[in-house]
């Protein structure tokens, strides 16, 4: 008789941990969605990828829609007699998956700044960039360059000197290195390969007329200007002389690809 309770007790667990399942299933697939018509799933992946993400989703919706049908029509439930090798004990993965997903509905994505720059190398935002030089395509006009395109070139012909006097005008965010003169700091943005995951720093110095007091770490600036070398930290780099510094809003996709 008690083997009666133990084996209606295995069937409420294993009907709960179903529901987990059909839960943690919907929430994701509702996430990417949100993310996608909230315009952040650019904070997340290469837009390049973005069909993958939204047709995934859209998969585990149609997913969760049959389970969901198939728990409702079973009058009877038996607890599965196939043991599964996991990490964790029955239902626990699928509750991680649901935490993680209302998390990620009820938390913003937030935009790499100024201090993750930092923390990866900002000496190195400077002819760093893992973009393959094949895949760089110049524009006729130095000043129709990107910050991107900027370093993209120095990667092709690391000589500094070769551009000086060209016009420049860049959009980026400031940050300060503390190893530069208060009349310097490095206009960047991050770049994304595939997804936030791998995002890395590439930028230029920007020589002031005045300190760089007035322009805060994580500021977006248009900034205009000419091309100029300067030695800093013991090297001859590729420096934007600034000759008009403007404060834009941080852009809705502040990455580039």
């Amino acid at each position: 008789m008690t083997s009666i309770p133990k084996t209606k007790s295995k069937i409420r667990n294993y009907k709960l941990q179903s529901w987990v399942d059909v839960l943690a299933i919907t929430a994701w697939g509702i996430l990417i969605l949100k993310y996608w018509l909230t315009n952040k799933l650019n904070l997340l992946i290469h837009p390049d990828y973005f069909w993958l993400a939204i047709t995934g989703a859209i998969g585990l919706l149609i997913v969760s829609g049959f389970k969901t049908l198939q728990l409702l029509r079973q009058r009877r439930e038996v607890a599965p007699s196939v043991q599964h090798l996991s990490f964790f004990p029955p239902g626990w993965g699928s509750a991680i998956l649901l935490t993680a997903a209302i998390l990620g509905l009820t938390i913003t994505p937030q935009v790499f700044a100024s201090q993750t720059a930092l923390a990866r190398g900002v000496t190195d935002l400077v002819g760093a960039t893992r973009a393959q030089p094949q895949a760089f395509r110049p524009s006729t006009r130095p000043e129709e360059r990107t910050l991107l395109d900027w370093v993209r070139t120095l990667n092709v012909y690391p000589e500094p000197d070769s551009y000086t006097g060209q016009k420049v005008k860049v959009q980026g965010f400031v940050i300060h290195p503390p190893d530069l003169g208060k009349e310097y700091f490095f206009l960047a943005r991050f770049v994304i390969t595939c997804c936030a995951a791998d995002a890395y720093p590439v930028g230029l110095p920007v020589k002031l007329k005045e300190t760089r007091d007035q322009y805060p770490p994580d500021t977006w600036l248009e900034i205009e200007g000419q091309m100029m070398t300067e030695n800093l930290a013991n090297k001859r780099q590729l420096t934007i002389g600034a000759t008009s510094l403007k404060k834009i809003p941080q852009p809705k996709n502040p990455y580039s690809y």
